[in-house]
């Protein structure tokens, strides 16, 4: 069905409706990212407590994603987007106008606790709204959506509006969040009104005594952990001697998101051709050649790396989300939200501890630490490969 009361699921309008609000969603997450060099100086504080800004964003995406699991396992999806709108663009505006490092710290968690509602709910609704042979695909779509949404927010606080002016960014973040929100909630099909109950479904517990199923999540929290120490430390890198980056030239680096975009349906479809394990293996061995490459000093080599970095990381992480929703049958808020959980774990756990190898080892302590931690989603991937080719 199409107008007023929703779109043909899987069709080009429900994606078009769903990019949008996962790209406004995410375009929040990542908008001080660029800028954290701008706020060490405006706040006079370290680059750990700078990193912040990002990382309290994703710990509290982390920790509201099992809740916010169960809710879309029990009730629509309208009602909870217009909540998470509406309180995530009230922490925006916190944001744009405090001169308090901790309130900005404060308001950006709070980002973070309610941006699943956007984005854990909205996955769990599209496995169960979409038939099984668009799930691929259509998932590999919502990947470049993030992406999209993670280099929006770059460009608007580093770029579209000049660095110091990030405040900014903020409001216009609101904004995008607020129209892509009322165009969900306008469009998006109508639900069936049948719903699991308390006790319907499998448990978080259960899911997690899945092997098959337990894999993958770890693939998202390893994924992420090497590809946030990578993208947060980046521009202090970057800012320093040998290479002495201004802010405006490292957030057009960010550019290179954009592959990303166009690797998130290619992994969907690739994954449907020689398996997802395959997918993650080419994925990881891409992304540790990339990683290690940025420790050659010449911008021209790191601006290939970058878009090398997030090809393979983009490959596995579309990979992984793809085969997670093939294998559920039910519950399928809760998994997603478990494979939001141990994604941004991994992304918040990789800041804190890029951070404390960026201090003593600078950008060679973090690349070390990326490339250690590569080995968690090749192994799966190798495992998954062999598994395949036993079947």
């Amino acid at each position: 069905m199409e107008g007023p009361q929703g779109l043909n699921a899987g069709g080009a309008g429900l994606q078009a409706v769903v990019f949008g609000l996962v790209a406004a969603t995410f375009a929040n997450v990542y908008i001080t990212q660029p800028v954290l060099p701008v706020l060490q100086a405006e706040f006079g504080v370290s680059e750990s407590i700078a990193s912040l800004s990002v990382s309290a964003v994703v710990l509290g995406i982390a920790l509201a994603n099992l809740p916010f699991g169960v809710l879309a396992d029990r009730y629509p999806i309208r009602p909870i987007i217009l909540a998470g709108t509406a309180l995530v663009c009230v922490a925006s505006l916190i944001c744009a106008v405090t001169h308090q490092i901790g309130l900005l710290i404060a308001a950006r968690f709070v980002q973070g606790l309610f941006i699943p509602s956007m984005s854990t709910c909205l996955a769990a609704y599209l496995a169960r709204s979409l038939p099984p042979e668009r799930l691929n695909v259509v998932m590999g779509s919502y990947v470049s959506a993030t992406v999209a949404g993670g280099l929006g927010g770059r460009l608007l606080g580093g770029f579209i509006h000049p660095p110091l002016h990030w405040r900014y960014a903020f409001v216009s973040a609101a904004a995008l969040l607020l129209a892509a929100s009322a165009a969900a909630v306008r469009w998006l099909p109508r639900e069936e009104a049948k719903r699991e109950s308390g006790s319907g479904g499998a448990s978080f517990l259960e899911l997690l005594a899945r092997p098959e199923l337990l894999r993958l999540l770890l693939v998202a929290f390893s994924a992420f952990f090497v590809f946030s120490a990578m993208f947060n430390y980046m521009p202090f890198y970057l800012s320093r001697p040998p290479l002495n980056a201004p802010v405006r030239v490292i957030t057009l680096l960010y550019l290179a998101y954009v592959v990303g975009i166009a690797i998130g349906p290619l992994a969907g479809n690739l994954s449907n051709r020689i398996g997802a394990g395959r997918t993650m293996v080419a994925g990881s061995v891409l992304l540790a050649a990339a990683i290690a490459s940025t420790l050659i000093p010449s911008l021209a080599v790191i601006v290939v790396s970058l878009a090398a970095i997030c090809g393979g990381f983009f490959g596995i992480h579309a990979a992984a989300v793809g085969t997670l929703n093939r294998r559920l049958s039910g519950s399928r808020g809760r998994a997603n939200s478990l494979y939001v959980l141990f994604y941004y774990l991994g992304g918040s756990a990789g800041i804190s501890a890029a951070g404390w190898a960026y201090t003593r080892w600078g950008w060679r302590g973090c690349t070390a630490l990326g490339l250690a931690v590569l080995a968690v989603p090749l192994g799966i991937g190798v495992f998954e490969s062999k598994q395949r080719s036993e079947c």
